[in-house]
């Protein structure tokens, strides 16, 4: 594939993008016209010449456009840069798209995607990113839908992303699932979409189901209400329907109502999480259908949960999932976590905190039998997760909304892929087993437990050591040209110091009064993350930028270091 730009006039070039294309290849394109009174347009041509047309007179937003090429070949697509603005572009064939995912022959230079050679984290293919949807297993595969605006690395008009693979680690890229409605598609106000939602398999055949708010601001009566839509061949969603068109009555709720996840509850019957905020705090309503697709006949329930906490202005992307025992067993314990908005803890300066608790749900009522947070770094944001077999798999977004906003480009991740168990009243979420297949070569066995410095040559590391009495103290320095970096156990617990070197304020990352003894932590371009104890205390922290550790000292009393190992990882 070539791309090249052939200069016309002064104020004109030609742009050529030069494919060899399979048989039955399917284009998505995304353009607008630059000027009021002429259309822009791509054009497809092949050795006869030019042979079909895109074209869009829209000068707002970019038009999304669907063309397919059955005979194959060499194919040239052509447009005019004085005429015609192109966001992306990008190519598959719908018969093997899951085995081979999308081909991108084009972005613009403001929503390419980072170029990172070695990261190993989730990251789409170009724009936006922001909650993990629709996380699960479907006909076979793990299926990772995301919140997504193609056209920027900012926030924007929602749609959903799309991702498969085969170990949760190693992921192709799928064409673009779910969109908003035309109508929303074409505001330029930009404050709407497809938000966070969740997906089931299909009752009456192959395929799956989504369930996903729809906001529009200034809509009445409701923002935000709650539709559903279907997918048979798992690339695309189709048309969606309402099914939830106004909040609960007489309940105090202020116009959040959204994140809708759906699971069946140990009854049989599905059910559905939406977080929204009361007048007594964040609340998570449960709703309840006895049709067996869920495709309607939503009742409430009533409010499943109240949190008071953090002055959260809004429970966020709830999910509930039982842990060590049977979906039917009356002695299952469920855990339900949940994302507090807005939230702040005094003590540490950390915000939008999320929250793990641990009890047992008989499909109406949910009782609390202890609580922890999901991770004290905080940026392991609007969780989601679900039972792959009997084990419970969940997925995280690299980030939060204390750091972005819609006004600013914010390139993120998805965390590592983790596991979530129960030992005793402690929940723990280590990374899942294939973490391990990441790991390329062994760069250190002694120089780091001998309190000697670890050079990398690479920013993609795990490091795994044990002290000898739970609690020690130690002060991992981690060597980053920005920041003041590093995992540190004192006194007060187990915190990631995430300092900026020119002395800016930052929250204090620290699970309080952690006394851990094993360490493994993973070393992205761009990331943190921390697992204590097998997952008993976890911090993920985002790293702006992209910029590597490069070198690693562990300072830690003499003989306490028990062993030492750093892997170089690969994906």
């Amino acid at each position: 594939m070539n791309d090249t730009s052939l200069p016309i006039e002064a104020e004109s070039a030609i742009r050529t993008i030069h494919l060899d294309l399979p048989v039955n290849t399917t284009f998505h394109i995304w353009l607008k016209a630059k000027k009021e009174d002429e259309a822009g347009a791509v054009a497809f041509s092949n050795a006869n010449g030019k042979f079909a047309e895109v074209s869009s007179s829209n000068t707002d937003e970019y038009s999304f456009r669907i063309y397919q090429i059955f005979g194959g070949g060499h194919v040239e697509l052509n447009y005019d840069t004085a005429l015609t603005a192109v966001s992306v572009i990008y190519w598959f064939t719908a018969s093997d798209v899951l085995e081979t995912g999308i081909t991108v022959v084009h972005t613009k230079p403001d929503n390419a995607a980072p170029d990172i050679s070695g990261s190993y984290h989730f990251r789409p293919p170009f724009g936006w990113m922001n909650d993990p949807n629709g996380f699960g297993r479907f006909e076979g595969r793990p299926h990772l839908f995301y919140q997504h605006y193609s056209h920027g690395l900012h926030w924007n008009t929602m749609h959903w992303g799309h991702a498969v693979s085969s170990d949760y680690l190693r992921w192709r890229h799928l064409p673009i699932f779910l969109f908003p409605s035309e109508e929303l598609a074409a505001k330029p106000d930009k404050r709407g979409g497809a938000f966070s939602g969740t997906t089931i398999p299909l009752a009456e055949g192959p395929g799956i189901r989504v369930f996903f708010t729809e906001q529009e601001l200034g809509r009445e009566p409701e923002q935000q209400i709650q539709l559903t839509a279907t997918s048979h061949d798992l690339i695309m969603a189709g048309q969606a329907d309402v099914i939830l068109a106004t909040r609960p009555a007489n309940e105090g709720l202020t116009p959040d109502f959204r994140d809708p996840y759906v699971f069946r509850g140990p009854d049989g019957i599905w059910k559905m999480l939406l977080g929204s905020q009361s007048d007594q705090g964040g609340v998570i309503l449960l709703y309840e259908t006895q049709d067996p697709t869920a495709a309607s006949d939503w009742t409430y329930v009533g409010k499943l949960l109240i949190d008071t906490r953090y002055k959260t202005t809004a429970i966020e992307c709830p999910c509930l999932l039982p842990l060590d025992g049977p979906v039917t067993g009356r002695a299952t314990r469920w855990v339900l976590i949940y994302g507090l908005m807005h939230s702040e803890d005094a003590q540490t300066g950390r915000k939008n905190l999320t929250m793990a608790d641990v009890g047992w749900f008989d499909g109406k009522t949910f009782i609390k039998s202890f609580g922890q947070e999901l991770d004290f770094g905080t940026d392991n944001y609007a969780f989601q997760a679900f039972l792959d077999g009997d084990i419970a798999v969940g997925i995280g977004w690299l980030a939060n909304w204390c750091d972005a906003s819609p006004e600013i480009d914010f390139p993120t991740a998805m965390t590592l892929p983790r596991r979530l168990h129960l030992a005793g009243d402690a929940l723990l979420t280590p990374p899942i087993g294939a973490a391990e297949s990441l790991r390329s070569h062994i760069l250190d066995r002694t120089r780091l437990a001998a309190g000697e410095r670890v050079t990398f040559l690479s920013g993609a590391i795990e490091l795994l050591f044990e002290i000898s009495e739970a609690g020690s103290h130690f002060d991992l320095e981690l060597e980053h040209p920005t920041l003041r970096l590093g995992v540190v156990c004192d006194d007060t617990g187990l915190w990631i110091r995430h300092e900026d070197k020119n002395g800016a304020p930052s929250p204090h990352y620290l699970a309080r009064d952690a006394r851990p003894s094993r360490f493994r932590i993973f070393l992205d371009f761009g990331s943190i993350e921390v697992f204590a104890d097998r997952g008993r205390w976890v911090g993920t922290k985002r790293i702006d930028g992209f910029a590597p550790v490069s070198s690693a000292l562990l300072h830690a009393p003499a003989g306490s270091v028990q062993h030492a190992t750093v892997w170089a990882l690969k994906p």
